[in-house]
């Protein structure tokens, strides 16, 4: 799927001008202020009032959230209706959810507990099982561990991983954290002030980074400069 064209404008003004293809999986880092998560919202169809989009693009299926798209906010504890059953909280009957369930790791009892029951790691899955339930071609991620401990974000990054291959599934992953974005993700777009400044596979933008942009947000995720080869 490529992106021949996103660009976001207010008053005329250019937010965000960029492009960029997913093959498989695709982390789109940047700071807070990047336009990273404009571009997210642009995809949802979420921009704030006033703000205009011209949106380009290549690929066998149409873009629309509960379709082909489908989305996992940053933070599971607020995602969900407290006052809600968990298994009420779905769109598919109760069949597909316990096997939803399943495939991302939970107990079918949570079913009949509410949110605030539940932890974190427990959350999200039930996030990412929400998420899976219209079969989408594209998972659009809104940093889904920030709100996460260390040992449960690898846990939920493994998953999702696991995920991919099982249901063919293509990731755009959204975050400031070049850790969370290597464990996940084949290809990198660097973005600041709203434009890519740098792009290419993981591996290579990680051990030979072009911008003194990308090496500050490298050393900010990686303390001894160390990652996962």
């Amino acid at each position: 799927m490529k992106i021949s064209k996103l660009r976001i404008s207010l008053n005329e003004k250019k937010l965000v001008d960029i492009e960029f293809e997913i093959s498989s999986s695709l982390a789109l880092v940047g700071q807070s202020g990047s336009g990273k998560s404009l571009t997210l919202k642009a995809l949802l169809g979420m921009l704030p009032s006033g703000m205009t989009l011209e949106l380009e693009h290549t690929s066998e299926y149409e873009l629309k959230v509960g379709k082909s798209l489908s989305f996992v906010p940053q933070n599971p504890f607020t995602a969900l209706s407290p006052l809600t059953k968990i298994k009420d909280q779905f769109f598919v009957d109760e069949r597909k959810v316990k096997k939803l369930f399943s495939q991302v790791g939970l107990d079918e009892d949570l079913l009949q507990r509410f949110s605030p029951e539940l932890s974190g790691g427990q959350l999200q899955r039930v996030i990412i099982a929400m998420a899976l339930e219209s079969q989408p071609k594209l998972l659009l991620l809104d940093e889904p561990t920030t709100a996460l401990d260390p040992d449960t974000r690898v846990l939920i990054l493994d998953l999702l991983k696991k995920l991919q291959k099982e249901f063919g599934f293509k990731i755009l992953f959204v975050t400031h954290d070049m850790n969370s974005a290597q464990s996940l993700c084949e290809d990198i777009c660097v973005i600041k002030e709203g434009i890519v400044i740098e792009k290419g596979n993981m591996y290579d933008i990680l051990t030979n980074p072009k911008e003194k942009y990308t090496k500050t947000l490298i050393d900010a995720s990686f303390a001894n400069r160390e990652f996962r080869k």
